[in-house]
């Protein structure tokens, strides 16, 4: 069944699409790809190259005809920019993906959401998933990922079934996001330590998020009642935070951060900094935000039970395998 499923995934160029390709691949299943732009490798490696936006809703249905599932991944992220763009990606191009695959009886749709939909400023310490959405969420794209993993959910039936996976902190080789962002501010000294460093967060290496992408498809056409169900998926080590961007730097060979600033302080220069962009550099995320340092401040760690129940979910690779991995792919690029 596997070699003849024809799957598609929205997002593939980004890093969890590409690793979600690489992983049906090796599956044999048949694989097309939906971006924003062309990505003449994945078409190289024998993926259906499809260029469009999941905002169009007569492209998501045309680009779904014949399909048996699709992994919707694609999404506007960040912790700066207006509502209504993350609304337009987030909300609306969920709700194309979802009449997409009504309209084309697609069987099953995976969503990547993300485990920051149920953050409210405070610590989650073994959250599970009857963690409520905040009535105030902390970030224009936490709210509209919330808004979307909502539809999803509600669009579970019959003939189309339907699951949310809530990754945390997604790591590993190929992120264009976490590590580079950590990289480039140590690299300039601009990076401090924010907070006690006492609170403990879980982070998500790729191969295990990946991982837990296929299961969820394989949990939904062996209808094991996890449709129209949401799920932690974390590498199940909560691990103090500043340990975590200090393991990440020195795989690096770079110097760990030491010198410190107050959770208070730093809230102050974030605000200001806000302020600042909002009037001088309209669009551009400031350098530091108070979404960044609540979620520095407090503790994000989940109750896996569920997922490893429902799915059969179990994070494969540790962090300290992970770090090592980084550390040789580091090593190897500068050969």
């Amino acid at each position: 069944m596997g070699s003849k499923m024809k799957v598609l995934v929205t997002g593939g160029g980004g890093f969890i699409g590409r690793a979600i390709i690489s992983s049906l691949l090796d599956q044999n299943y048949q694989v097309s790809s939906l971006s924003r732009n062309p990505y003449p490798d994945l078409k190289n490696i024998g993926v259906e190259t499809i260029t469009g936006d999941i905002r169009d809703r007569d492209k998501m249905i045309q680009v779904c005809k014949g399909k048996d599932a699709v992994f919707h991944v694609a999404a506007k992220v960040g912790l700066w920019g207006k509502y209504k763009d993350f609304y337009k990606t987030n909300v609306d191009g969920s709700e194309n993906v979802i009449r997409a695959c009504l309209a084309h009886q697609v069987k099953s749709l995976i969503f990547t959401s993300s485990a920051s939909v149920v953050f409210n400023g405070t610590s989650i310490e073994g959250g599970n998933e009857s963690l409520l959405y905040p009535l105030k969420p902390m970030s224009n794209y936490t709210a509209t990922k919330a808004l979307a993993e909502k539809l999803i959910l509600e669009a579970n039936c019959h003939s189309l079934k339907t699951i949310s996976l809530r990754p945390h902190l997604v790591w590993g080789p190929g992120d264009k996001h976490i590590i580079p962002g950590i990289l480039q501010r140590a690299r300039s000294g601009r990076l401090r330590q924010i907070g006690n460093n006492n609170n403990l967060v879980d982070t998500t290496y790729i191969d295990n998020l990946t991982d837990a992408h296929l299961l969820a498809l394989n949990a939904l056409t062996g209808n094991r009642g996890a449709d129209g169900k949401a799920y932690f998926i974390t590498n199940g080590e909560p691990i103090r935070i500043w340990d975590f961007i200090n393991a990440i730097i020195t795989a690096y060979d770079l110097q760990p951060i030491e010198k410190k600033l107050s959770k208070k302080t730093a809230l102050y220069l974030a605000g200001a900094m806000e302020i600042f962009n909002k009037i001088f550099k309209p669009g551009k995320e400031p350098l530091l935000t108070r979404f960044a340092v609540n979620e520095l401040c407090t503790s994000h760690w989940f109750d896996l039970s569920n997922a490893m129940r429902d799915l059969s979910y179990k994070p494969h690779i540790s962090i300290k395998t992970g770090l090592e991995i980084l550390e040789k792919n580091n090593k190897s690029n500068h050969i």
